[in-house]
């Protein structure tokens, strides 16, 4: 293990996936801010102190909360394949230059991915940023695959 944390490659690697993992997990608290500010509860025991009148008027849906949980499931579908892949793709020993641009893009683009979500800002760009981040996870797989591949 000491050895590998003296790999370029793998400490960039774990910056990294360290960075976008951070980002996926303030999601959460995104969530609960628009949940309180919004008004808008899932679980009676969230608002079990409430009166009966408030419990209706808590106990629904919000647009913006359910963005935010889809920003989230998003992240849990691009971020879990980018650290398996990724960590394989920087143990295969790759060129550090074409290592740092794979991660440094993803992260890139999963960060402005949530700020585009979040904000609402228009399309294409929440979906070129979703479809930048899949291309290097892909690229990621296919250099590794390309590499280590038996048959």
């Amino acid at each position: 293990m000491a050895q590998l944390m003296e790999d370029d490659v793998f400490k960039a690697f774990t910056t990294y996936a360290a960075i976008v993992t951070l980002k996926m997990i303030l999601m959460g608290p995104v969530t609960v801010y628009f949940r309180l500010t919004r008004g808008s509860f899932t679980n009676e025991e969230d608002v079990a102190r409430k009166s009966a009148e408030e419990k209706k008027k808590l106990l629904k849906s919000h647009p913006d909360v359910e963005r935010a949980q889809r920003c989230h499931h998003n992240d849990l579908e691009n971020v879990i394949p980018f650290f398996f892949i990724g960590l394989l793709y920087a143990l295969s020993g790759p060129e550090l230059s074409t290592a740092l641009l794979h991660f440094r893009i993803f992260t890139g683009a999963r960060i402005f991915h949530s700020f585009a979500y979040i904000l609402v800002l228009p399309q294409p760009s929440r979906g070129l940023s979703y479809i930048l981040g899949m291309l290097v996870t892909f690229s990621m797989a296919y250099n590794l695959l390309s590499k280590v591949f038996f048959l």
